[in-house]
């Protein structure tokens, strides 16, 4: 059945039971990217749009491909090669996509709360894949659909995530969609790339990585967002590996066969040492694979009619 949104913003408000449409949806897309000849007529007549104001790989790839894939017509603009450097405002570029005829408008802004300005001025719908600091909804449900795949489901899980959690959307998106799925989220960081707020969410803070990891049934280890830091936060990037980092045997600590994730891109032998990244219950590839079936289903999901009814 179709959501009963118009916009995918966030996991905030977002029941349990349309996160489970959105996983059972792309549990079913997934046969797609095992096919031969990877084509389907989902969203043939649909037009979607890339409005992307930072650089990504993932994110953006697997939502081109994942139009594509179901026959949209797709096109995608680059912050600095369009008006927007010319001094055209956000809803001045939304108002422009809007009528020329735009189904969906995926966007990753660096301000939070840029794809809800977005939202409340355009009749497309909207996809949120990136604002700021804030949230990244279609990658924390790409994490909940590899965890379900593995684990059978995601009630009662303990899912440990450790890292820059300051900074991170995946993160924020994680603990609400996964708080609301029933699983247990840890957190660990260093004092300094904590939210204050963070408890508020759901989410228990663990002093050490140590208690984070212990019986952990899935450990997620946080990219440390230099870039995203006005000052140092830490005192070097070796005491944040020595301190931190997510190694065999800190890993031991987790459950026996506990997922090993990233949300990608990594930092390897800094919040991750590669024989972790790269042993056998690392499932980060898998999740890249998981991120274009997830954004299949929310296109289908959004361009269904009576979508946002």
């Amino acid at each position: 059945m179709p959501l009963t949104r118009k916009d995918l913003l966030g996991l905030q408000d977002v029941p349990a039971h349309e996160i489970e449409e959105i996983l059972n949806t792309a549990d079913m897309m997934r046969s797609i990217l095992y096919a031969n000849t990877k084509k389907t007529p989902h969203l043939q007549g649909k037009s979607i749009v890339t409005l992307f104001y930072e650089n990504s790989t993932r994110t953006r790839m697997s939502f081109e491909l994942a139009s594509k894939y179901m026959s949209a017509a797709s096109a995608n603009i680059s912050a600095s090669a369009s008006s927007v450097s010319k001094g055209e405002t956000l809803i001045d570029t939304g108002v422009t996509l809007d009528q020329m005829g735009t189904d969906v408008i995926i966007i990753r802004h660096p301000m939070a709360g840029a794809p809800h300005l977005l939202a409340a001025h355009v009749k497309a719908a909207v996809i949120n894949a990136g604002d700021g600091m804030h949230e990244h909804p279609t990658q924390a449900l790409l994490d909940m659909l590899t965890m379900r795949a593995h684990l059978g489901g995601l009630a009662g899980l303990r899912v440990a995530i450790v890292g820059d959690v300051a900074h991170s959307r995946v993160a924020r998106s994680n603990v609400l969609g996964l708080t609301a799925m029933g699983a247990q989220v840890v957190l660990c960081a260093p004092p300094t790339l904590l939210p204050p707020e963070i408890a508020r969410t759901g989410a228990v803070v663990a002093p050490t990585v140590e208690d984070a990891l212990a019986g952990a049934d899935v450990v997620m280890a946080l990219r440390i967002q230099l870039e995203r830091q006005q000052r140092g936060l830490f005192p070097s990037v070796r005491e944040y590996c020595a301190h931190w980092g997510i190694d065999k045997k800190r890993l031991a600590l987790a459950k026996p066969g506990a997922l090993v994730m990233h949300p990608g891109p990594m930092n390897r032998g800094v919040e991750i040492a590669s024989d972790v990244a790269d042993g056998v219950q690392s499932v980060i590839t898998e999740q890249v694979q998981g991120g274009v079936a997830v954004r299949m289903a929310l296109l289908y999901l959004l361009t269904r009619k009576g979508a946002g009814a």
